[in-house]
């Protein structure tokens, strides 16, 4: 999950390094619950080991990977004089802009340069000392806030001397660079020259030797900000999913016209050199045809076109949705307009036809909770630049490379029109979702489906936007198969009533956009059914079965595992696709509607921060969904900026809710004059939300006032982001896939049969890959008291939640981080 994952990774280039250090033990009476980890300078006479004494990292596979651990108390950072080393983070971001630009960490933010490079260039008032209130309302603003500006001076062997001269005399040697390919590769510049700018600046008088010394290094870290999705090595860049959100708003608007008057519209997205937008939109509302610079159709490619669009329209569709790529070619490099293709289908169709080009509208608008989230954890590495799982490197490194190498390897295999090289360097996820649309757009279903198996699919457990997609790509990726596909209605209570009809290609038609469930869905278990639902699957010749649900759809897996000891008729493969808002299903990093589900959250938690904005002295209390699990409140905490998020899975005493509201009195006294509080609905059976809602109004009197917001189950509805939709798509696919493969392997004496453990499977998403888990070996995985997995992956970002609160807590950075891409030399030696 480009965004398949959540696990991220990101670019930096580092640094003339420095000898790793740990501060001593402290006492228990020297320690402090307060404090924060804070990268601690090294002393001036460490000398490094080499790389060819260092002792050996760890690693994985064949990357090397170290642990920094040392401790700077939050008292000891704040109690130095000066800006510096370890003590001042500069930002700046470049290029195009991106919603969600910069990272809303002001602790140790004490540099922003405005306008980007230029900014850096010019100095003097460009260079702004960051507050925490000066940033606390730029968690919902789209764009840049500080500026961005695509610099010229900086280019110039100049404008780097000056940007270097106002470094310098401010003290600052960690710089983070927000920005696309050419904002880092100046980046990488910069710290390539760093050591001759210094030079030609102290003979020209314009810094002294001192300052020379202490400016010796220079941290860069990179954070990737670009919709296009184009930078390499990185699952994600900041702003593209919030640009899928507005792309997806207008699409669904415009769907809505084109089927009242039966047309065809042709839809022009950002995306010159990379296709990524265009790719995920098209499979996100379900598009006829797509148009991208890495896979650029046949030769013959106008009559597939026309052929694809009149063979919708005879099966009764209304509309026709093209969607292109600005940059998008044919196999020749000859450019392929909206303009042309508009042309071609008006010629040889007859189709009335219109052409709406996005432009700069994607770049605009609220950031979506994904970026909020992404750039809200990136932020935390930059503020702790000196404790991150960076290699270290001893001074006679020469290069430490910003850009993998396969960002501009695309671009080059593009130039040479090396077409399927390009497609592979843009990564697995991206071929994964090309793969999925060429299957969905351009195969024809087999018109006869003889010694084709029957496989039903259904919804269990409670609605989640997303699921009508799901149905809608295991239906179809069936037919294409030559399967005969049968939907079941209102889940294990249908298929013992035998509500089951057989669905067509046309069934679900428009289905990836609409939220709930089309096919209807209950909670009910199939164990007091069994009798019933082992006659129908006799009766229907059911011999696969897809189960799309939450917790129940996993909790009905494993009565199907049991039931099978008594009836044989169980005895078929089934699948359980994740689809719940509150992400609770074992198996899984993420579930289907619950990407949906945060961002209704954060739109509620914004406009409610609009009104405390307004009233001033106000604080919110607002109730999330999730049962026991604490996903959405932390999530939407993150991406809202809330003051506190209580969950179960992180047990809190009155002493705790003591502490957050003499925090948030604190806060009245700043210019920020609101508060956000979010409570999971099942954190506590004692301090509930009305309980919190007259702890806080009593003990806020005089101080602020108090208001309570219960969402309830507008969080189940809504149209699908582009998230949802895309990763429904592509679980339905794969569990279509996985479907024939298992019904064949189970296929015995004239019968399918299937009584292995893998048999039954939940397909989930584990860190980048969608795998299959039996259900059976989830079982010591699961608290089924509660409903939630034993171990879940975002409890570790719930610090992060707090640091940005302005809580001072203990942050643990010496987990492994992988550094992939990054190229190392050494004189005379091949890059490693």
């Amino acid at each position: 999950m480009h965004k398949d994952e959540f696990h991220l990774k990101f670019f930096m280039c580092v640094v003339q390094s420095r000898q790793l250090v740990r501060t001593p033990q402290r006492t228990a009476g020297e320690a402090s619950t307060s404090s924060m980890l804070i990268p601690k300078p090294p002393p001036k006479t460490d000398i490094l080991k080499s790389l060819d004494t260092m002792d050996d990292p760890d690693t994985v596979g064949s990357i090397p990977v170290f642990k920094t651990e040392w401790i700077m108390t939050h008292e000891e950072h704040h109690a130095a004089k000066t800006l510096g080393i370890g003590k001042a983070i500069a930002v700046l971001t470049s290029g195009g802009d991106a919603q969600e630009s910069l990272p809303r960490d002001p602790v140790l933010i004490l540099g922003i340069y405005r306008e980007g490079y230029q900014g850096l260039v010019d100095g003097g008032d460009h260079i702004k000392e960051a507050t925490w209130e000066s940033v606390s309302m730029m968690l919902q603003l789209g764009g840049t806030v500080i500026g961005s500006a695509r610099c010229k001076d900086f280019r110039e062997r100049e404008g780097r001397l000056r940007a270097a001269y106002n470094l310098v005399k401010r003290g600052i040697t960690n710089l983070c660079v927000i920005g696309g390919d050419g904002s880092l590769t100046g980046a990488d510049t910069f710290r390539s020259e760093w050591s001759d700018l210094l030079s030609d600046l102290q003979k020209a008088g314009k810094i002294t030797d001192e300052e020379a010394t202490k400016s010796s290094y220079l941290n860069i870290v990179g954070l990737v900000g670009s919709i296009d999705n184009d930078f390499c090595g990185t699952d994600m860049t900041i702003g593209t999913d919030s640009a899928l959100h507005r792309i997806m708003e207008i699409v669904d608007a415009i769907t809505t016209t084109a089927q009242s008057h039966q047309r065809t519209f042709v839809l022009e997205v950002m995306g010159r050199h990379c296709g990524y937008l265009a790719l995920v939109t098209s499979l996100s509302c379900g598009a006829d045809w797509v148009f991208i610079p890495e896979c650029p159709p046949d030769d013959d490619w106008e009559e597939h076109l026309c052929r694809r669009l009149s063979e919708t329209r005879t099966r009764g569709s209304r509309l026709n949705i093209i969607i292109v790529a600005e940059g998008a070619i044919d196999k020749n490099g000859k450019p392929i307009t909206s303009e042309d293709i508009k042309n071609l289908v008006v010629k040889r169709l007859g189709y009335d036809t219109r052409v709406t080009v996005l432009g700069h509208v994607q770049r605009g608008g609220t950031p979506s909770a994904f970026d909020r989230i992404l750039v809200s954890h990136w932020a935390v590495w930059p503020s702790c630049l000196e404790t991150l799982n960076l290699v270290v490197l001893p001074p006679q490194v020469e290069t430490v490379a910003v850009l993998p190498p396969q960002t501009k390897d695309v671009t080059k295999a593009m130039d040479e029109k090396k077409f399927d090289e390009a497609l592979k360097l843009r990564g697995r996820s991206f071929m994964n979702n090309w793969e999925v649309y060429k299957l969905l757009a351009h195969v024809r279903p087999p018109v006869s489906k003889s010694g084709s198996h029957t496989v039903a699919v259904m919804n269990v457990g409670a609605p989640a936007a997303g699921m009508n997609a799901a149905v809608r790509s295991t239906v179809r990726i069936g037919l294409i198969q030559g399967n005969r596909v049968l939907v079941v209605h209102d889940g294990f209570e249908g298929l013992a009533k035998g509500q089951i009809e057989e669905a067509g290609w046309s069934y679900v038609g428009g289905w990836t956009g609409q939220g709930g469930s089309k096919l209807g869905t209950k909670r009910t278990l199939p164990k007091k059914s069994f009798e019933q639902i082992s006659a129908n699957i006799t009766k229907f010749n059911i011999q696969g079965l897809v189960i799309i649900g939450g917790f129940e759809a996993y909790t009905g897996g494993l009565e199907l595992m049991e039931g099978r000891k008594q009836f044989d008729e169980l005895c078929i493969p089934f699948v359980v696709i994740p689809a719940t808002v509150s992400n609770n299903v074992p198996g899984s990093d993420f579930s289907v509607g619950a990407d949906t589900a945060l961002n209704t959250i954060c739109t509620t938690c914004d406009r409610i921060k609009q009104s405390a904005a307004g009233t001033k002295r106000r604080v919110f209390i607002i109730e999330t969904m999730g049962g026991y699990c604490g996903y959405l409140a932390t999530m939407a905490g993150l991406a809202a900026g809330a003051d506190a998020a209580y969950i179960f899975e992180e047990p809190f005493t009155i002493r705790d809710l003591q502490a957050n509201v003499e925090h948030l009195v604190q806060k009245m006294k700043t210019t920020v004059k609101r508060g956000l509080v979010l409570r999971n609905e099942k954190c506590n059976e004692n301090y509930t939300t009305d309980f919190i809602f007259n702890l806080y109004s009593e003990e806020g009197k005089g101080i602020f006032d108090s208001r309570k917001n219960v969402l309830g189950h507008m969080q189940q509805g809504g149209s699908p982001t582009p998230f949802d939709r895309n990763f429904a798509t592509k679980m339905g696919a794969k569990a279509m896939n996985w479907m024939s493969g298992k019904i064949k392997e189970s296929y015995r004496n004239g019968r399918i049969f299937a009584n292995t453990p893998d048999s039954g499977c939940v397909l989930g998403m584990r860190k980048r890959a969608l795998v299959f888990q039996p259900v059976a070996e989830l079982k010591d995985q699961t608290d089924f008291e509660h409903r939630i997995p034993k171990e879940q992956w975002w409890l570790k970002l719930r610090p992060i939640l707090k640091i940005l609160a302005k809580y001072e807590i203990d942050l643990d950075t010496s987990d492994h981080a992988h550094l992939e891409h990054i190229t190392r030399k050494r004189s005379g030696e091949a890059a490693v």
